[in-house]
């Protein structure tokens, strides 16, 4: 991770971490930088660059301030307005922009924001060019061979101009509805849209396949996204599903690039529930390419159990959609993702996508002709207990060999039963210990044998 971008963009409080003029130097990079590209290359058409937003109150100021700086350096900026993270991914894919912007911070409250680079191939941006995004907000950049103090506005004809782009957003909305082989008519469906990205979209997709939608927090003002509402705070819609008589229930985050799903009991269906269930639909079709599922390393012991019952393969990879992502293009996978509910259907998508993932539980859910709950019911996920500790060193205490050999000690304890991870958190001084084992007594006792070690070894703050 660089110093302004991480794993999922650029994101902090608004006009704090995150301010205008931050967005408006990354479009007056990303505008130069594509067209120096393209002039380069012989081409002397302005580069295209097509921007999403949230409806954080804070994105309009950022949507303004990116397109400021995208036009001034002779960029043509196109504009879907409110819409979701995936949609600006696949229009950057289709309709061959040079790159793509979302304003969003996700699941996070609605005063933080984000700025998330995705390149032409709908995929977040290579580690490069945001390395030289980064040198060029810090001032020292050097692209192309040469060192820029600053680079050069456009003037005159070359300034750039915006595009209103809500058609690029309604194509996206036909290409979810395209991929549907079944009607939803007599199905009830509830969606929770927290507010955010997917308030606009989500049920024109459903009515449009026939379902009978009701719709939660899907009232944007601004201030609201997220608050209580969406897949981060589901109990809301677990309530309506069960008052209402609900077959099933979806809830998107912020930005709808993650879903988690509620069955016809108000029962939590998680991303690793999502991904078991359409994990065994396509493996019983034949359709599991290398019978490979990839997950990551914080998905429940009970997931992969259920996979071996099956004879279902699966890879772990470090927590981040970015890089089961990356797993799975290197590896021809069609199925991976997050207990959180980041999905990636590679046939279909190059980014996690809330809508969809529903969409494709909609559809084991009618091809088998049952329940949600029933399809869930033969994983068993298992007790869980997470303990951050705040260190004075995350490396070192992460390295000591007294808290390898706890670590190794309730492993052999738990053996196939369960296990333990012990993980340094990525934005915390903190070491996260975790266990998963077949008691929450056992899941306890575990995590305070490594916690001991770690306190007695002088580690902790």
């Amino acid at each position: 991770m660089g110093k302004y971008f991480g794993t999922d963009g650029f994101r902090g409080e608004a006009n704090k971490n995150l301010t205008a003029d931050h967005a408006y130097r990354v479009g007056r990079f990303l505008g130069w930088y594509f067209g120096e590209k393209r002039r380069r290359a012989g081409d002397e058409t302005p580069s295209r660059i097509v921007i999403g937003k949230d409806t954080r109150r804070s994105s309009y100021m950022f949507e303004y301030a990116l397109v400021a700086g995208v036009v001034a350096s002779g960029a043509d900026a196109y504009m879907l307005h409110v819409t979701t993270t995936p949609s600006v991914a696949y229009v950057a894919r289709v309709d061959e922009f040079d790159c793509g912007i979302m304003i969003s911070a996700s699941h996070n409250p609605y005063f933080d924001n984000g700025i998330k680079l995705i390149n032409s191939q709908g995929e977040k941006m290579d580690e490069e060019t945001l390395d030289l995004v980064e040198a060029y907000l810090d001032g020292h950049l050097e692209a192309f061979g040469q060192r820029w103090d600053e680079i050069p506005f456009a003037h005159r004809e070359h300034i750039g101009c915006t595009v209103d782009y809500v058609s690029g957003r309604n194509r996206y909305i036909g290409y979810l509805i395209s991929l549907c082989q079944y009607s939803f008519k007599g199905k009830k469906v509830a969606l929770d849209c927290a507010n955010g990205a997917a308030w606009n979209i989500a049920k024109a997709v459903f009515e449009a396949l026939g379902a009978r939608t009701y719709v939660i927090n899907a009232s944007p003002n601004g201030l609201n996204i997220n608050e209580n509402a969406g897949s981060t705070h589901i109990e809301g819609l677990q309530r309506y599903v069960v008052e209402n008589g609900c077959d099933v229930g979806f809830a998107y985050d912020g930005d709808a690039d993650r879903c988690l799903c509620v069955d016809e009991k108000g029962q939590l269906v998680t991303g690793d529930h999502i991904m078991f269930v359409y994990g065994r639909y396509l493996k019983q079709r034949g359709k599991l390419a290398n019978n490979t599922v990839v997950t990551t390393v914080m998905s429940n012991f009970g997931l992969f159990r259920a996979f071996d019952a099956l004879d279902i393969g699966y890879a772990r990879t470090a927590v981040g959609d970015k890089y089961v992502y990356e797993y799975m293009t290197q590896n021809g996978c069609r199925l991976g993702g997050e207990n959180s509910g980041h999905i990636i259907f590679t046939k279909y998508a190059s980014t996690g996508d809330g809508i969809l993932t529903s969409l494709k539980m909609m559809e084991v859910i009618c091809a088998r002709k049952t329940t949600l709950s029933e399809l869930c019911k033969d994983l068993v996920i298992f007790p869980q207990e997470l303990v951050n500790v705040r260190v004075k060193d995350k490396a070192v205490a992460q390295a000591d060999e007294d808290v390898h050999a706890a670590v190794q000690a309730v492993a052999a304890k738990l053996g196939d039963t369960g296990r333990v991870l012990v993980r340094e958190s990525g934005t915390e001084p903190v070491i996260r210990v975790m266990v998963e084992a077949e008691t929450q007594e056992m899941c306890v006792a575990c995590c305070e044998d490594v916690v001991r070690v770690i306190r007695a070894k002088g580690h902790c703050v």
